[in-house]
């Protein structure tokens, strides 16, 4: 679809959320089609994580968005979604890849929001591309295990917080559940958490470096449990880390249950974003270092700082090898 005005930032650069979106209704559209492709229990299938993707480039209004999906692997109960988007300029034809996601769908019942059903094999051209499949899936499975297990902070105000610090421009949004945001079992769209995210995600970055910011990449988002209709969530985003140039602010969603439900709040979805700072021209601008202030604040940027060398280091591998 072609990008509108409201799809982007003051710059003209169309918000990561947007483009998340777009991916994740790819997915659960490929996905669900193939979940319900023999005869079995009517299915819908449900976001349950989002490997790490890379915004290469802007994408920008005017343009239009070309989104490509396709099964890569088939376990049991879940099904992994390899997502391509690609800009093209209408007035001259340009194309360019923007975007390369990877998402895991797990297909729930229609009729028990809670049962999880089987899932049509795919036929693999060759033996290895299964043999692989399996290894992403093992990989993600324990990943998600390890960062459910993390998921116990909370984002508490500041008082007059000093410029450049973690309290200065952490934030949070509320948002009550309603049924556009919904899919037909009644839960939240991932595509509308991470758009949600995004955003408050987007106004962290802007509030720390005062700037026009833009999305750089997103590390893996795990959806640790359903949101139902009619839940109240809070996203609430901090600065963790940032480097000359990119900052890396981590983002979770807690659930209160508000209708009907005894249920406590509870933790549902987490991810780390990186965001860039751009000049008016479009130029990569340097970043204002981050201010630590405790000790949970200087374990969080040694942690984000580790990320951070970890990512360089494999792109400047990749870089190495497609240079050969």
């Amino acid at each position: 679809r072609i990008m509108r005005p409201d799809d982007a930032n003051i710059a003209g650069n169309v918000h990561g959320g947007t483009i998340l979106k777009m991916i994740e209704e790819a997915g659960a559209i490929i996905s669900t089609r193939h979940c319900n492709s023999q005869a079995g229990e009517p299915c819908v299938a449900a976001l349950a994580r989002v490997e790490r993707t890379d915004f290469l480039s802007p994408m920008c209004i005017g343009e239009v968005a070309n989104v490509s999906a396709e099964i890569t692997y088939t376990s049991r109960h879940s099904v992994e979604v390899q997502v391509n988007v690609m800009s093209e300029n209408i007035l001259t034809g340009a194309k360019k890849v923007t975007n390369k996601a990877t998402l895991w769908y797990v297909p729930l019942s229609l009729k028990n929001v809670n049962k999880v059903v089987e899932v049509p094999p795919i036929q693999y051209a060759r033996k290895e591309q299964e043999d692989e499949g399996k290894k992403r899936y093992e990989e993600q499975k324990l990943d998600r295990l390890e960062t459910k297990q993390r998921n116990g902070d909370v984002i508490l105000p500041v008082i007059n917080p000093e410029p450049h610090t973690v309290g200065y421009s952490q934030s949070s949004l509320i948002h009550l559940v309603g049924p556009s945001d919904c899919t037909l079992l009644g839960f939240v769209h991932g595509g509308v958490t991470m758009k949600l995210m995004d955003e408050v995600a987007g106004i962290v970055a802007a509030r720390h470096c005062k700037t026009n910011i833009v999305t750089a990449s997103v590390d893996a988002i795990n959806f640790h449990e359903k949101i139902k209709k009619g839940c109240v969530i809070t996203v609430s985003g901090r600065m963790t880390f940032t480097s000359n140039k990119s900052m890396e602010i981590e983002v979770f969603v807690d659930a209160d249950p508000f209708v009907d439900e005894p249920r406590e709040r509870y933790r549902a979805v987490s991810a780390f974003f990186t965001y860039v700072s751009l000049s008016k021209e479009g130029k990569p601008l340097p970043v204002p270092q981050l201010l630590t202030e405790t000790e949970d604040e200087k374990r969080r940027f040694e942690e984000g700082k580790g990320r951070y060398l970890q990512t360089k280091a494999k792109r400047q591998a990749q870089m190495q090898q497609s240079a050969q």
